[in-house]
């Protein structure tokens, strides 16, 4: 996977860097069925996770965007992603890594289609200026893509990946083989187990390729791993409570609703009606072994292995350090525990939106820590109902 990784990662900085929110936030305004296609394709080739996005749409919601549009970034981004879409089609093929964003596009259009036509309300308390924007200040446009890439990225989804091949490996040794093949035949009761285990566990869009690969190589059907490649990144509890909470019961029925359907629709249709070969993975891996002996493409693979490694390393480094100097450079500040945080983009919402308010003069968040230092007197009722706001767990 790491070759695939490190191009998804660059890419995803590109996007970054060079495609800000100000170039789309307005065609998604309106509650019609352009701005939830519009939020569909801004969301499908983002690498933000499921608890991630959550205050990234709010946050779009808050600036003004219809609820439609942000059901349907909320249910198509964490899904996929142009580092998981490479992932994906390194380790499971390229049928997958077409169907996989196809998906995501999909059901992220139905889920909106359906906000707007069931629950299209608006509040005047939803719409607020919140920018939540990191700042990179100093930083030239590429410097911005790779810092993005290459730290921010990995410190945001570094541990899940490496959870995700973990457990993969686990999977792989200690589960028989053919155990889903063999005691639980039935597609679609393959998918049933999974969606109970998916919806209200977290996982990665990339981390959990290699988890669906060894299920795969263990008997689970293909049409059930492509369940678990939706539900798992698109929903958890974390997730389902802030969007219940944020835009209302009936909305996250809907989104629920959806990701649900979306996910058993395509994936009775990948073992009903697709072609089996399509997705054969134990054949494909063995092209892949027999490509790696004979041209050394294995040594290119290593070299790529050891350099993300190094990355990730690097960006637990960083993370510590800054969270070590933060302590000692904010003994004066009050400290507030956040609950919900979980990347860069997470932290960014929260310094953002503490920094506008009356009274606050230094904002500083250590996402590892769950904490923010916050220097000045906003008043505690004050930080509360902000952090609330954003979706966010207040926790003193």
């Amino acid at each position: 996977m790491s070759p695939y990784l490190l191009l998804g990662f660059l890419i995803a900085g590109l996007l970054k860097a060079y495609v800000p929110k100000e170039k789309y936030i307005g065609h998604i305004v309106q509650p019609t069925f352009r701005s939830v296609l519009w939020a569909a394709l801004a969301g499908v080739p983002l690498p933000l996770c499921s608890c991630g996005v959550i205050p990234a749409g709010i946050a779009l919601r808050k600036e003004g965007a219809g609820k439609g549009a942000v059901v349907s970034f909320l249910i198509s981004t964490p899904q996929t992603g142009v580092d998981s879409i490479a992932a994906t089609c390194s380790l499971l093929g390229m049928p997958f890594a077409i169907i996989r964003p196809l998906a995501a596009f999909i059901t992220g259009l139905a889920g909106g289609a359906a906000t707007n036509r069931f629950d299209a309300t608006v509040s005047a308390n939803d719409i607020i200026n919140c920018k939540e924007e990191a700042n990179y200040e100093g930083k030239s446009k590429f410097m911005q893509a790779l810092y993005y890439a290459f730290v921010e990225m990995l410190q945001n989804i570094g541990k899940w990946l490496i959870i995700g091949i973990l457990f993969a490996g686990l999977i792989a040794i200690f589960l028989p083989d053919g155990i889903f093949s063999t005691y639980l035949h039935n597609p679609l009761l393959n998918m049933l187990i999974v969606l109970a285990v998916a919806v209200p566990t977290y996982t990665c869009a990339t981390g959990s390729i290699p988890i669906a690969a060894a299920l795969m190589m263990k008997g689970l059907s293909p049409g059930a791993a492509l369940v678990f490649l939706m539900a798992g990144p698109a929903t958890s509890i974390a997730s389902i409570m802030l969007i219940g909470n944020a835009l209302g019961k009936r909305t996250l029925l809907i989104y629920i609703g959806t990701i649900i359907a979306g996910a058993m629709l395509f994936g009775l249709a990948i073992d009903y009606v697709m072609p089996a070969n399509w997705f054969d993975i134990s054949l494909m891996n063995h092209d892949l072994l027999h490509v790696h002996h004979h041209d050394g493409f294995s040594w290119f693979n290593m070299a790529c292995s050891v350099v993300l490694i190094s990355l990730i390393i690097n960006a637990f480094i960083q993370n510590k350090i800054y969270s070590l100097k933060l302590k000692k450079k904010t003994n004066m500040a009050t400290v507030y525990k956040i609950g919900g945080m979980t990347c860069n983009h997470c932290k960014a919402t929260v310094e953002k939106a503490l920094a506008n308010l009356d009274g606050v003069t230094s904002v500083q968040v250590d996402l590892s820590g769950g904490v923010a230092y916050v220097e000045g007197s906003p008043g505690d009722d004050v930080v509360r109902q902000t952090v609330e706001s954003l979706g966010f767990e207040y926790r003193q």
